[in-house]
């Protein structure tokens, strides 16, 4: 009775060896792809500062340039106003004040305002873009670590089930990391 006790216990030992074995091998897997995709998260929070500061340089730069072209439209209404604007020597002053003025404002091949504006708005959407892609990296990365725990608990209570499910999380969650990757 004992021999049969004996191998019962290591055909059983054996079996759920093997079935842990497999667990062991998909967890492995499942981390591999929480950390691919925590990598991502992190490249995707880094993109997200990065063009976060550059709006923010942008738009501080714009402000500078409309100050100055406010104090350059102010000196030439001021010259326009003086008794003797209309001659020569007042009067380029006048242009030149309105030239600077209209440079700062709008500078093609430069760095007018107008320029400056539309940079900071490809800015803001490269910036927009990639804290969204922060957020999706966030889903996936929960959803992997919620499949790694199924899986610790399939090893520990032996319940299959949870092993199934641990996977199947773990499938649609590293393949909705990729998705995001490529977006």
């Amino acid at each position: 009775m004992s021999d049969i006790i004996d191998e019962h216990a290591k055909e059983t030992i054996e079996h759920h060896g093997h079935r842990n074995r497999a667990i062991a091998v998909m967890i492995a897997a499942l981390a591999a792809g929480l950390a691919l995709t925590e990598m991502g998260e992190k490249q995707a929070q880094n993109a997200y500062l990065t063009h976060h500061i550059a709006v923010s340089d942008d738009y501080a730069f714009y402000q500078a340039k409309n100050a100055r072209a406010t104090v350059w439209q102010i000196e030439g209404n001021i010259l326009k106003n003086l008794p003797n604007a209309t001659e020569a020597g007042p009067q380029s002053e006048i242009n030149r004040a309105k030239d600077q003025e209209t440079r700062l404002r709008d500078e093609p091949g430069g760095d007018g305002m107008k320029q400056l504006a539309e940079k900071a708005k490809h800015q803001e959407e490269l910036r927009d873009h990639a804290l969204h892609q922060y957020h999706l990296y966030e889903y996936s990365v929960g959803a992997l670590q919620i499949s790694i725990v199924l899986a610790s608990v399939a090893v520990v209570t032996g319940v299959m089930p949870l092993a199934w499910a641990a996977g199947a999380i773990g499938a649609m969650a590293a393949a909705f990391g990729l998705y995001v990757a490529l977006i």
